[in-house]
């Protein structure tokens, strides 16, 4: 079994924890597995190093200075797995084996990263690699940082392009949980989670795996979240299946919309809660909902629409902060999932411009961090459909 291994700077903060790490790789490697370590900074010293750069330094030699925590991370882990008797060899930007690539730009360069990485074993001659994590190579032979969680993306763009069996994130938590345990009390860890929803997650702020790596996830590529205190890296912790998806497709069936206007909705407590137990008790699902200043938009099936209109009316007859409700013509709703939807607004602006050139307007547009939901009239959602998947 070949397994990618990363450890979080909290992994690493102290020498018992790098003993720790370094025991669970030869361990992993005792039991027959090939394993490839992917390193973060020593503890908090890459934030260190920020504090103590003066301003005005330049990008270039700024990238240096910060690559350095990386740098002394894999020397450190790499003389900690050799003194549990397993031969290790660090990687770092320069040299020969080097896998991690970026654009003149600084950008991850995923045909040159795919390339390298199958060249990766030719040079470490049976040794454990430990690759830093958040560097990578320019064309030129200099040095870039990828960003915060870019360690992440190291060790999923490894998995993926080897590729590996398994993909382990040692972090300091036990995995993905239900709610941030320094916060809720009784928050537990989640055996198992997809992709898709494991990076809406990430996208909205949980800081379990970065957002970006979930994006290179291979969809025959495992993944597993364990806390640095476990100990076996191929058991427990929460796996993350499958790939994150990227797709345009059309809801069958058409849709309405039923809106609710009334005064200042969005700041009224509980009146989301309060009209979804109206459809609830007429068991009708909620397909999408929108809000304005002073309106609630539910969208739910067109052959519902008489019995969902008549039960939110009657909560508008009992508040008197609620005016109307009301009723669009059959409506479909064309979902677009995309890897950068949460960090590239021009995937929407051409989804749009490629309505625009059919003179198609939609009638909503709701987002979410990794999925756009565009509401167009139902007799023309298949022409929508088509333009958006051609480009107009």
């Amino acid at each position: 079994m070949r397994v990618v291994v990363k450890f979080g700077g909290t992994s690493l903060a102290t020498k018992e924890r790098i003993a720790r790490a370094a025991r669970s790789v030869t361990e992993t490697v005792e039991r027959g597995h090939q394993v490839i370590v992917v390193a973060s900074a020593l503890g908090e010293y890459t934030d260190e190093l920020i504090e103590a750069v003066p301003d005005g330094v330049e990008p270039v030699a700024m990238d240096e200075i910060l690559s350095m925590g990386e740098r002394t991370s894999i020397r450190v882990l790499a003389a900690a797995i050799e003194a549990e008797g397993i031969d290790a060899t660090y990687l770092e930007p320069g040299h020969p084996a080097w896998p991690i690539c970026a654009t003149e730009t600084g950008e991850l360069d995923l045909e040159a990263t795919r390339f390298r990485v199958g060249e990766l074993f030719a040079y470490v001659d049976g040794a454990v690699p430990v690759v830093a994590g958040f560097v990578a190579e320019r064309p030129d032979g200099s040095i870039v940082t990828l960003g915060r969680g870019s360690s992440d993306t190291t060790a999923v763009a490894l998995g993926s392009f080897l590729p590996a069996d398994e993909v382990v994130i040692v972090s300091d938590v036990t995995g993905v949980m239900t709610a941030d345990p320094r916060v809720v009390e009784g928050a537990r860890n989640v055996d198992v989670i997809d992709a898709d929803r494991l990076r809406e997650l990430s996208l909205r702020g949980a800081d379990v795996v970065s957002p970006d790596a979930l994006a290179l996830k291979d969809d025959d590529v495992g993944m597993r979240i364990v806390h640095y205190q476990q100990g076996d890296l191929l058991t427990g912790g929460t796996v993350v299946e499958g790939s994150f998806s990227s797709v345009v497709d059309l809801r069958e069936g058409p849709i309405v919309a039923i809106t609710i206007a009334g005064h200042a909705l969005r700041s009224r407590p509980g009146i989301v809660e309060r009209l979804t137990a109206q459809l609830h008790r007429v068991d009708i699902p909620i397909v999408a909902l929108a809000s304005g200043l002073n309106s609630l938009t539910f969208y739910v099936d067109a052959d519902r629409a008489d019995t969902a209109e008549s039960a939110l009316h009657e909560t508008v007859l009992s508040a008197e902060y609620l005016w109307s409700v009301s009723r669009s013509e059959p409506l479909g709703i064309i979902r677009i999932t995309g890897r950068d939807l949460g960090t590239d607004p021009d995937q929407l602006i051409d989804a749009l411009d490629a309505l625009s050139t059919v003179s198609i307007e939609p009638t909503d547009v709701i987002t979410s961090a990794t999925t756009t939901t565009l509401v167009v009239p139902w007799q023309v959602a298949e022409d929508a459909l088509s333009a958006i998947q051609t480009g107009g």
